[in-house]
């Protein structure tokens, strides 16, 4: 399992001109799941996630969650995290 993390002021996924997903400030994840994975990396993952401190306190350290600071999530399946690029262009 992969996870590519960023924060954004908003975010948003369009299939073909059809907006399937957004949200306003926080976390786009791309979550790239492989066979092998189990719900014991799921659940570490996601806990993981939550519990990242990578937003700006009052002091303007980055010392709180996406929880804490009541963030929304967009989660994005992306197989190619998982890419082998070794070979070929």
């Amino acid at each position: 399992m992969r996870v590519l993390i960023q924060r954004v002021k908003n975010a948003s996924v369009r299939v073909e001109d059809t907006l399937v997903g957004s949200i306003e400030e926080g976390l786009c994840i791309f979550l790239g799941v492989e066979e092998g994975d189990t719900e014991e990396d799921m659940n570490w993952i996601c806990k993981k996630i939550l519990g990242l401190r990578i937003f700006n306190d009052e002091k303007q350290v980055m010392n709180l969650s996406v929880t804490e600071q009541q963030k929304e999530i967009l989660l994005i399946s992306q197989f190619t995290l998982h890419a082998n690029t070794k070979k070929g262009n």
